[in-house]
């Protein structure tokens, strides 16, 4: 079992550069730099599991600018931020001076003079998240290096239109414990399939941030879905190129039954199309209900043709040993409990529901290692120092 001593003498010489470098896409990140946040967040966690405190700010502040609904990110950002002794504050857009017309660039700036961090999730517009957080980001820079800002504070990316990483990589850390280790991955395959949803419009980014870090390590990613409903062509060419690169393969197939075959890990979730959110794009920006009305209804009905699309023991019965890990980033929905059919079969998720949860205790952890990251150029040093402080949580 990993101590939290191993565990940094495992990181001591890793050359990660994670120090003020804001966290917005796995792909732009090392593997080193990857298994550095990973190893963090692991040690946070068993410092946290041992009592200890993980209070590295006496003052300062995490903003959180959720422009999508959310529960576990929102509350995994609000613990992560208080674990390492920031105070939160959220950014309600609509209790600020946005609604009056106020920029990026100013509203950047004024929230963020004895700020630390700022989490953003802004999902719902394709095009336009990744590209709303590099924006904030170059007004952050504009303002320190004029001197407005005594600090620049990190950015780290709660979900955009792109990826999702704070929940990828609390996949990847619960893989790491459920398989041993990270090189206990290599030749593992991983079966990222679309599900059927009684909704429309959710975001691509968790399928595209599933197959763009499991590319990273060596693994064998089979991604799957009806025909038309594509992720965005540049992230799956990347997560094929990526495969080669680390010695695993990628697959691409409109079959979930050949996605499940073999398969030592599925994770079935319904998104929608690359071509659907390009559409809904235009009609929320120009405010057309009528418009998301009618495209809602197509897409519900085509979303209908394709209810076999369903995690069902008779598929799992596939996977290796029929045995596969079940992982979902959550909520799911749960055919007979959340909705009358949907992604998974009632028994199929009861089995895996604790281990669900599980999965998902991971992410605060790794928000504040990669804040940690962020913000102190030694940050394992950081832990070390906290360990033999050894102040007791209160």
């Amino acid at each position: 079992m990993q101590t939290i001593t191993s565990i940094l003498n495992n990181l001591k010489n890793l050359p990660a550069a994670l120090y003020q470098k804001d966290f917005l896409l796995t792909w732009d990140r090392s593997v080193e730099e990857l298994r550095m946040v990973l190893g963090l967040a692991e040690a946070l966690r068993l410092l946290h599991r041992e009592g200890l405190s993980a209070r590295v700010f006496d003052s300062g502040l995490a903003v959180s600018n959720f422009r999508d609904n959310s529960t576990r990110t929102r509350f995994s950002f609000a613990s992560a931020s208080n674990l390492l002794g920031l105070a939160v504050q959220d950014l309600d857009e609509g209790k600020s001076q946005i609604a009056h017309g106020e920029t990026v660039r100013e509203t950047a700036t004024m929230i963020s003079f004895l700020t630390e961090m700022i989490g953003i999730r802004d999902d719902m517009f394709l095009g336009a998240g990744h590209t709303y957080m590099l924006e904030v980001a170059a007004a952050l820079d504009e303002s320190y290096q004029a001197g407005v800002l005594p600090q620049r504070p990190g950015i780290v990316n709660l979900q955009c239109d792109v990826d999702h990483p704070t929940q990828s990589m609390a996949d990847l850390l619960w893989l790491e414990k459920q398989f041993g280790s990270l090189d206990n991955l290599r030749g593992k395959k991983i079966a990222m399939t679309w599900a059927y949803s009684p909704s429309y419009g959710k975001p691509l980014s968790v399928p595209q941030g599933i197959i763009g870090l499991m590319s990273r390590f060596g693994m064998h990613v089979a991604l799957a879905h009806p025909k038309g409903y594509d992720l965005i062509p540049d992230v799956v060419a990347l997560s094929a190129k990526q495969a080669a690169a680390s010695g695993g393969t990628f697959t691409h197939t409109h079959s979930m039954d050949e996605a499940f075959e073999g398969a030592d890990i599925v994770y079935p979730k319904s998104w929608a199309s690359y071509s659907v959110m390009q559409k809904r794009t235009v009609l929320l920006q120009n405010n057309d209900r009528d418009g998301l009305k009618d495209l809602e209804k197509s897409c519900l009905a085509e979303n209908a043709s394709h209810q076999d699309w369903e995690c069902t023991a008779a598929k799992m019965k596939r996977t290796k040993d029929g045995s596969a890990l079940y992982m979902h980033c959550l909520p799911a929905d749960i055919t007979g409990v959340s909705c009358k059919q949907g992604e998974v079969q009632a028994d199929v998720f009861e089995q895996y529901r604790l281990r669900t949860y599980h999965e998902a205790g991971g992410k605060p952890f790794v928000i504040a290692a990669m804040m940690l990251a962020n913000r102190f150029k030694d940050p394992v040093g950081v832990i070390s120092d906290l360990v033999k402080r050894h102040t007791l949580r209160r």
